[in-house]
């Protein structure tokens, strides 16, 4: 490798670590609070953020540079488009979950062409965080993996305690039928309480999948 090689690596990654720390930022001002893994409340879409991140490099060590800045702006800024702004029901539901993709991928945009990032880059990112191409394009692919395990990780718990089972157990079921088979493999191996884990295997023996979003 040639020391103009080394120069451009390491500007790249001094870039993103701007990026990531700009996306850090936004989503620190997250009003809404989650517990961390010490029992510390922190910023919930920061840590949503921290957890997504771990899990894509932990599926990926080799993931593209669209797919590491996706990590940590997949839910930029979540908490500023309510659910309530849109009616109740399914379609709108559905109307809430695209205008929010869209919201993300636009802030994302806008950090990073201010830090110089060009434009097929920026609309790698987009692409991603608006799961184009799932289950054909191997990092939107891998982002929906994560978003899977980390739902599974940290937040089947709280989810099953505050819906009835068979809810619980649906979602579980189209949670994995969106997942590919090396995240079948990460989540099998998930350390799940025991209700958690009895839902899951509850999901799986009646092998209800789908592809709508959980």
């Amino acid at each position: 490798m040639t020391t103009h090689d080394l120069g451009e690596s390491a500007g790249a990654a001094q870039r993103r670590a701007r990026a990531i720390a700009a996306f850090r930022a936004e989503n620190s001002r997250d009003p809404r609070t989650s517990l961390d893994e010490a029992g510390q409340p922190r910023p919930r879409e920061l840590l949503d953020a921290e957890r997504l991140a771990r899990w894509v490099e932990r599926l990926d060590p080799q993931a593209s540079e669209a797919l590491r800045l996706a990590s940590w702006c997949q839910h930029l800024r979540r908490w500023e488009v309510a659910r309530t702004e849109y009616e109740p029901g399914r379609i709108g539901y559905l109307k809430w979950r695209k205008a929010l993709a869209r919201f993300h991928a636009d802030q994302a945009e806008k950090i990073l062409s201010e830090l110089g990032y060009e434009a097929e880059l920026r609309e790698a990112v987009r692409r991603i965080q608006m799961k184009q191409g799932l289950a054909a394009e191997r990092d939107v692919q891998t982002m929906e993996d994560a978003l899977c395990l980390a739902f599974l990780e940290h937040e089947l718990a709280d989810f099953s305690r505050e819906h009835p089972e068979d809810k619980v157990i649906d979602i579980i079921a189209k949670t994995w039928g969106k997942m590919s088979e090396r995240a079948h493999e990460q989540a099998l191996r998930l350390p799940l309480g025991e209700r958690e884990l009895r839902l899951v295997q509850a999901a799986l023996a009646g092998g209800r999948q789908a592809s709508e979003p959980a």
